[in-house]
């Protein structure tokens, strides 16, 4: 995953919380895109490990994984403050109610599972 071969793109070190075995099968299967999100159909990780490690919710007694992965984008878009004018117009959803960072990769084989932490 060479940056050299994709100018312009950048690279990130991204997690992702699910359950155990979901985490074991995109190790082996890769990302699934959820078909719908805050900003549309995407992977929904995030840069901060704490966020990654309160996802899954409601997962009655199953053992969570937080997935460390490199991901590689060509776009970033920031929607960063309320009323920022990509707020409604982005997959036409707005920012997160927490207003929490969301990030979604849109296209899943830019991303490379690096390690599972239990």
């Amino acid at each position: 995953m060479g940056d050299y071969k994709y100018p312009g793109w950048r690279t990130y070190i991204i997690y992702h919380g699910t359950t155990m075995k979901n985490a074991l099968r995109i190790q082996l299967e890769g990302f699934r895109c959820s078909y719908d999100g805050m900003l549309g159909p995407g992977v929904y990780p995030s840069r901060d490990k704490e966020k990654a490690s309160h996802y899954p919710k409601y997962v009655n007694g199953q053992h969570l994984a937080i997935i460390i992965v490199r991901v590689r984008v060509a776009k970033v878009k920031r929607i960063d403050y309320q009323g920022h004018p990509l707020q409604k117009t982005l997959y036409q959803h707005g920012m997160v109610s927490s207003e929490m960072e969301e990030d979604c990769v849109y296209e899943p084989w830019q991303s490379k599972v690096l390690e599972l932490n239990i």
